[in-house]
This record gives structure tokens, C-alpha cells and sequence, in this order.
């Protein structure tokens, strides 16, 4: 009798223990990563020590010597990296310029591209927009090449530098002459302390692009100087501390990841199978099965980009501009103009500027990407009646180097051409441009003619959107996304992305009737085989 009951109890617990098995959550596959053969590959790929260099520059004679500018600083580093500057001047930090764009609508910020912040850099004519420029002066790629914007590593105010300098060598006072040597050494010091580029180099011009801290991409900003594991698990200190540099290698101080007209790289190939691919991919160290091979994750992988389950927010430091009104920009209140600060410290609305929003920890909007971004130019004819996408991703679920991105997507109202259907370009900054005289009028005529484009003189605004992928501030696989984030009704992170069916967010009511009858009657069979088990063996023991 013992028996007979012992075996009905473990009949009921196998049979609630396989209906756990139906109607329990599974646990997420993203903590199934820590077997992954992907995270031992990525251990692989970056084993080896990183460069340094071995060279005291305080000891070389030639920046030993007198600075009265900045370029006389490169000329001194350019009599031994005697190539630097040819190779510097091929590239598109120097250029601006895709060398992939027909040459009559060339684009590039140097070109004619637009964006959806400062509009334009007027063919680099712009003094605010070319601050970014990596050259000692405000006259685009006509400057001398600053070496010192990524490879100093001493902070300093170059401009007030040299005029204190200058100020204080013409004097004949002997105190005025003695701060002219405090001067120098300072400048020297900056001079003589160099090294590979940190993420403060970087970050100088990446960090604050767009007119600000964190106005463009969301996971780019000063926050990722110096961030933590749960910020950044590629970056952070408590992580594996890497520098930019560590994926965006650099060869003839051509650097990888640059998304203009064609894709950052070509091929999914891993690092390990092709030394000489450029390690900018997730998959240059992680391959394209990065995850545990008994797990689903791995069949993701041909269309969902690794970013976008490993870039679930941006912007968790510091805020992200999301919009920008310039239709609302040139008021003023008694006669001048006015700024309002809003959440965050940010300004909500300046005379200069318009209107503004920011946010914080924002989710990402997810599009099909296949590596190439186009942008839209001045020369491009636009529908006022639709939105102007002045940069939007290529790529849709046919294509099969296609997957789905997470991108922060920034809009706002820009002026245009209402004759000429295009988008203008008006001179911003100094004395002649829009901040100073809040004519729009003569500051788009002045912008055209940089760029030899016409201009009727009738304007309007027009709503645009820009997007920038969103491929840093990775999470630690913890943090990453739950399949439920994406396989669910109605609240999934796909849900503006249609015209395929994805289990758990669309529906098939053949589908859904089938897969309900098939899981019912198997667990309806289960039951009945159960209970007829329990109770035709009670009989038979009776008998």
C-alpha cells in the first residue's frame, strides 16, 4: 500500500515538473554566454600587449627648441615621422570628403553634405564647425596639420599660450621676460609629452560634435573618458579598459569605422581567420557564433547586428539632444538675445539656436542596416511635404547583408529653398554669420556662395532626421536584452519593423490555433496517460 502510494506521488511530480516545462519562462540566453566559444575568441584577439612607445620625447633636440606656433610644433615632429603628413592628408579626418561621392556633389563636411545641427560647414569656411578640424588654424584643410590634437597629452590652451608668449617676449620688462620662459616651458612640455591617441583625444572633437556634449550620436560622450564596466564593458576601467584605438585600428593613420557611402568593413570574417582584417566589427574578435553553441542566439546572428541586444540604452550618463528646432531661433527679449535652461543643465531654447529637447537613457530605434549610411547634400531635391531624411541607413530584410541596428535618431526643422526645392546652407559663426545678425537671408547667401550654390531668397522650414548607429556604451552580458524584449505583444523593440513574421510579437491565428491544439492535446495526453497509469494499477494491486 506504501508502494502504490509512493509511486501516484511520483507520477504527480513528474507531471507537474513537465508542466513547468510548457508554461515556465526559460531563462535568458544572454546569461548562457559564459561558455560561449565567441567570449574565448574575443580573449584571443586582444592578448596581445598593447603598443607603447618607447621613445622620450623630451630628449629630442628638435623639441627642445623656442615655439612661437602651433605649426612650427609640427614642423619639429615631422622631421622624424618625415611620412605623417602625406598620409595624414589622405584621409578623411584631414579631408572631409568621401572619395567614394561623384565629384560635381561630392559629399563630406568639406562637401556639401548637411546635418541636422549646424547645417553645414560651408565647405569648412565655418570657424565653429572647423574647431573640430585636426589643423592649427580655422581654415579647414588649408591648415598646418596639428599633431598635437591626437597625440598630446598635456591639456592646454594653445591660442592664449602663444599670445602670452609673444605679449610677454616683446617686453622690456625683465618679469614680463621671465614669464615669457614659463610660458615656453609650458609649451614646450606640451610639446615634448606625446603619445598614442587616449580617449581623450579622441573624444575632443567625437565627444562634443554637433556643438556640444552628447548633442549627435547618444553613445558617444565625455562620460566614456574614464567609464565604468556597467557604462561601457569594452571601455570601462573595471572592464577591459580599452582606448578607441583598440578597435578602430589604424594603418597609415587611416582609421577603421568611418560610415559614409560604404560599409566600415566589407565582411563578417573574424580576426583570428584574417589577421589583416581591420578589427572594427563585433565579429573581428567575437566571430559570427558568439554565443554558447547550444543556444539559440547563434541563428540571430545573420540578421540581428550584436548591437542590437548589446546596446540597450544610450545616453545613461549625460543627455542626448533628440530635436532642433531652428524655426524658433531669433528671438530676443529686450532687443537681445536670451537663453532658457531646462532638465539635465541643458539649454530648452536659445535666441541663437531655437528650440531643443534632451533625454536620458534612451532605447534606441532599430532599422535594417547593411553597413552604408547616404546622406542627403544642398544639391539634392527634397519633398517639403514629407520629412527630409538627411541621413538614413541602406538596407531592408531582403538584403542579405542586412540586419537590424539600433540607431539614435535625431530630428528637428531646418531652413530650405522653397524655389529651388533644396536644402540651404547659412554661415553660422563669426561676425558676418546668423549668431551674430539673426538674418537668415544674408547668412544663407553668404553659406552658398562658399559652395558656388544658387539661392532665390525664399525660405521655409521643413522637419529632417539624421541618424547615427549606436554602437558604443556596450552592456555586460547581464544587462543585455531578454528575448521577451523583442518576442512580445505589443510592447516589442520591433515593433515598427514589419513585413516579416516574428514569433511571440506578430500573430498567424492558423499558426496560434495549431500550435494551442498541439501543445493542449499533448498535455491533455499526458494527464490522461497519468491518471489511467495511476488507476488501472491501484486495480490490478487489488485484484
Amino acid at each position: 500500500m506504501m508502494r502504490k502510494k509512493l509511486r501516484q506521488y511520483f507520477i504527480v511530480l513528474l507531471l507537474l515538473g513537465m508542466c513547468s516545462l510548457v508554461f515556465v519562462p526559460m531563462p535568458s540566453f544572454a546569461k548562457q554566454e559564459q561558455e560561449a566559444p565567441g567570449l574565448e575568441l574575443a580573449r584571443q584577439a586582444v592578448k596581445a600587449e598593447r603598443k607603447t612607445t618607447t621613445a622620450d620625447h623630451s630628449q629630442f633636440k628638435a623639441l627642445q627648441q623656442a615655439f612661437a606656433s602651433g605649426p612650427e610644433i609640427s614642423k619639429a615632429c615631422m622631421s622624424c615621422h618625415t611620412k605623417a603628413a602625406d598620409q595624414l592628408k589622405k584621409t578623411l579626418h584631414w579631408t572631409w570628403l568621401d572619395p567614394n561621392s561623384p565629384k560635381n556633389n561630392q559629399k563630406g563636411k568639406a562637401g556639401y553634405s548637411l546635418n541636422n545641427f549646424c547645417i553645414s560647414a560651408n565647405g569648412t569656411h565655418d570657424h565653429h564647425c572647423n574647431e573640430c578640424h585636426i589643423g592649427w588654424n580655422a581654415e579647414g584643410k588649408k591648415a598646418e596639420i596639428d599633431c598635437l590634437r591626437c597625440h598630446g597629452q598635456k591639456k592646454i590652451n594653445w591660442e592664449e599660450a602663444f599670445e602670452d608668449y609673444e605679449y610677454f617676449m616683446e617686453s622690456n620688462d625683465p618679469e614680463e621676460k621671465a614669464l615669457a620662459k614659463e610660458v615656453q616651458a609650458e609649451i614646450q612640455e606640451a610639446a615634448q609629452r606625446v603619445g598614442r591617441p587616449t580617449r581623450k583625444n579622441c573624444g575632443s572633437c567625437h565627444f562634443s560634435g554637433g556643438g556640444g556634449d552628447g548633442v549627435k550620436h547618444g553613445d558617444l560622450d565625455p562620460s566614456l573618458i574614464n567609464p565604468n564596466r556597467q557604462l561601457d564593458v569594452h571601455m570601462g576601467y573595471d572592464g577591459r579598459d580599452f582606448e578607441c584605438i583598440r578597435c578602430h585600428t589604424t594603418i597609415a593613420h587611416r582609421v577603421a569605422g568611418r560610415i559614409y557611402g560604404t560599409p566600415a568593413s566589407k565582411t563578417r570574417q573574424s580576426l583570428l581567420e584574417h589577421d589583416l582584417e581591420p578589427k572594427i566589427m563585433c565579429e573581428s574578435c567575437h566571430s559570427d557564433k558568439p554565443h554558447k553553441s547550444s543556444g539559440k542566439m547563434n541563428d540571430h546572428t545573420d540578421k540581428v547586428a550584436c548591437q542590437a541586444c548589446h546596446v540597450p540604452k544610450i545616453a545613461k550618463i549625460l543627455p542626448v539632444q533628440t530635436w532642433w528646432d531652428w524655426s524658433k531661433a531669433g528671438k530676443k527679449k529686450d532687443g537681445k538675445p536670451y537663453d532658457i535652461i531646462g532638465p539635465f543643465g541643458k539649454p530648452v531654447y536659445q535666441s541663437t539656436r531655437g528650440e531643443t529637447r534632451w533625454e536620458k537613457n534612451v532605447i534606441p530605434k532599430y532599422l535594417w542596416f547593411n553597413g552604408s549610411i547616404q546622406g542627403a547634400t544642398a544639391k539634392d531635391i527634397i519633398d517639403p511635404s514629407k520629412l527630409v531624411k538627411l541621413a538614413w541607413p541602406d538596407g531592408n530584410r531582403n538584403d542579405k547583408n542586412a540586419r537590424i541596428f539600433p540607431f539614435n535618431i535625431h530630428s528637428g526643422k531646418q531652413p530650405y529653398d522653397t524655389v529651388n526645392k533644396t536644402m540651404v546652407t547659412p554661415l553660422l559663426s563669426g561676425g558676418q554669420g546668423y549668431w551674430s545678425t539673426f538674418d537668415w537671408k544674408d547668412s544663407i547667401e553668404r553659406g552658398a556662395k562658399y559652395l558656388n550654390l544658387p539661392f532665390s531668397g525664399k525660405i521655409d522650414f521643413v522637419e529632417t532626421a539624421y541618424v547615427f548607429p549606436s554602437t558604443h556604451m556596450v552592456a555586460p552580458k547581464e544587462d543585455a536584452l531578454e528575448c521577451s524584449q523583442c518576442h512580445t505583444r505589443p510592447s516589442s523593440r520591433l515593433a515598427n519593423l514589419t513585413g516579416f513574421y516574428m514569433p511571440g510579437r506578430d500573430r498567424l491565428k492558423f499558426i496560434d490555433i495549431a500550435g494551442w491544439a498541439i501543445v493542449l492535446c499533448s498535455f491533455g495526453g499526458i494527464v490522461l496517460h497519468a491518471l489511467g497509469r495511476i488507476f488501472t494499477n491501484g486495480r490490478k494491486k487489488e485484484e
